[in-house]
């Protein structure tokens, strides 16, 4: 033999038993979280704080209970919570993602099992070398250790890590599947009330304006005023009658949404107040970033968190492909006892035993496991891409209801005082054509000036209230219950450990 050769074998000889006692080898790449592609901050936080006296709170701070001040809204949100199909789907898939992992984590520890047989067998004369025929009986009880991988170079460990970041990444899809539907739930509530609002003033609107009809239609019977006035006060009286009607309508829609986000019908003590204030409490409290807070606090948001972990799984998924290029070491043995009778299958003397480990080594696959060590990697720049993009869209969201936000203070303003000014209008309006000054022309117009202007407010409000909840869903809020939680409630599942 070579010096060479033995000086090689020698070498193996001893780096096997250095590798054992060093323990796993982990071959996956170190994880480093990669840089946030987006600003620091938003230039938009600090104005739209300033515009409307927004509580200088982070989002993830503050639970639903303490965000939503309406109790009617917040007994919706936990019959959401408790009944709603599409967040029982997302717990159980947290369970079938326990699950798997730990069937994955199970192949890290051996297999061990007992088991006892028996066998009679009868060898004819004609094929035994004694020429005499045979009988042979044989009893077994034996432990025996299945195939069980020494994970020198960590690709069962590996695996076990890409599970377990497949199970955070799920349970964070399920904190972001209830941040959704506390939104949502909020959001359909909203609506609700404000086509309740719409449909109390369209009704107000068919009663004042069938009064003046009803004035009209007796001067008209009098002479004093014309067909054609007539004619003009019965459309607004049928225009309005048609609103009224649609927006009925309407509610029973709202209505029928909120019962499926809710998972089933909402009591009628849960359901916004039928109203005709133009100004309603409102149902949520300011809420804004500080103009110092970081954009990091998106790190905290569940798709970004599952975005992570998805990568983190890929990074473990390199480690286990690049393994496959290593020697593979497995286990198997068992012991026991072993006897042609059954009582003597425990005497002294019927002690058996067996022990046979294997070692493969890849010499040549045609390229496999590189192709699929090239399939690793390329799915890990592709979850890099995703989770990079992930936080781009959540910035760009933030960004969104705070440009919105800045200008909403004053367009309320705004649209509050042109109804003041439109009602005013009206009422001169009205006065003019009793008195006889002016035609029923100049009333008309005035009438639906201000209808028109009393809708868009109401439109207005609905979409300053939502701009909160969105605010608050888009920073991460809305999966606490309350600010003094520190994990997820209700989720129906414990913490996952490494073994």
């Amino acid at each position: 033999m070579a010096p060479n050769t033995r000086l090689r074998r020698t070498a193996a000889g001893l780096a096997l038993p250095a590798v054992l006692l060093a323990g796993c080898v982990n071959l996956a790449p170190d994880y480093v979280r990669p840089a946030a592609p987006v600003p620091q901050a938003w230039a938009s936080a600090a104005a739209a704080r300033d515009a409307a006296g927004l509580t200088a709170a982070a989002p993830s701070d503050i639970g639903w209970r303490e965000f939503f001040v309406d109790a009617r809204l917040r007994g919706v949100v936990e019959l959401a919570l408790a009944n709603n199909r599409d967040l029982r789907v997302a717990a159980l898939n947290i369970e079938r993602a326990r699950a798997q992992y730990g069937v994955v984590s199970a192949s890290a520890f051996p297999a061990i099992g007992a088991g006892a047989s028996g066998t009679r067998s009868r060898t004819p004369g004609s094929v035994s070398a004694s020429g005499q025929a045979r009988l042979a009986t044989q009893y077994n009880v034996n432990l025996g250790l299945a195939s069980y991988e020494l994970d020198l170079f960590g690709r069962v460990r590996n695996l076990g890590d890409a599970a377990l970041e497949s199970f955070f990444a799920t349970e964070d899809a399920r904190r972001g599947t209830q941040i959704s539907l506390v939104a949502e739930v909020a959001t359909a509530w909203l609506v609700l009330a404000t086509d309740q609002q719409r449909l109390q003033l369209a009704r107000d609107t068919l009663a004042s304006r069938q009064k003046s009809y009803d004035l009209v239609e007796r001067s008209h019977a009098l002479g004093a005023q014309s067909g054609l006035t007539l004619a003009q006060s019965r459309t607004t009286v049928d225009t309005a009658r048609a609103d009224a009607a649609a927006f009925d309508a309407q509610v029973e829609q709202s209505r029928n949404a909120l019962d499926l986000l809710a998972g089933g019908s909402v009591p009628a003590a849960l359901l916004p107040p039928p109203t005709a204030t133009m100004s309603p409490s409102p149902a949520a409290q300011l809420l804004a970033p500080p103009a110092e807070l970081p954009s990091t606090v998106l790190l905290q948001r569940p798709d970004v968190l599952a975005a992570e972990h998805a990568l983190r799984a890929s990074n473990a998924n390199i480690g286990a492909a690049r393994a496959a290029f290593y020697p593979r070491i497995a286990l198997t043995g068992s012991a026991g006892t072993a006897s042609s009778s059954l009582s003597g299958l425990f005497e002294s003397g019927s002690a058996a035993w067996n022990f046979a480990p294997s070692i493969s080594l890849p010499i040549f696959d045609g390229g496999a496991n590189r192709a699929n060590l090239g399939v690793a990697q390329a799915q890990q720049q592709i979850q890099l891409a995703t989770y990079e993009r992930t936080l781009q869209v959540a910035f760009r969201e933030v960004a969104d209801v705070l440009a919105a936000r800045r200008t909403l203070g004053e367009r309320l303003a705004a649209q509050q005082s042109l109804v003041a000014a439109t009602t005013r209008a009206f009422e001169l309006s009205d006065a003019l054509f009793r008195s006889g000054g002016a035609g029923y022309l100049d009333v008309l117009d005035a009438q639906r000036s201000l209808y028109t202007v009393q809708q868009s407010l109401i439109s207005l409000q609905l979409i300053e209230q939502a701009n909160r909840i969105t605010l608050y869903r888009t920073l991460g809020g809305g999966w606490r219950t309350t600010a003094d939680e520190a994990q997820v409630t209700g989720s129906g599942t414990a913490p996952v450990s490494r073994g």
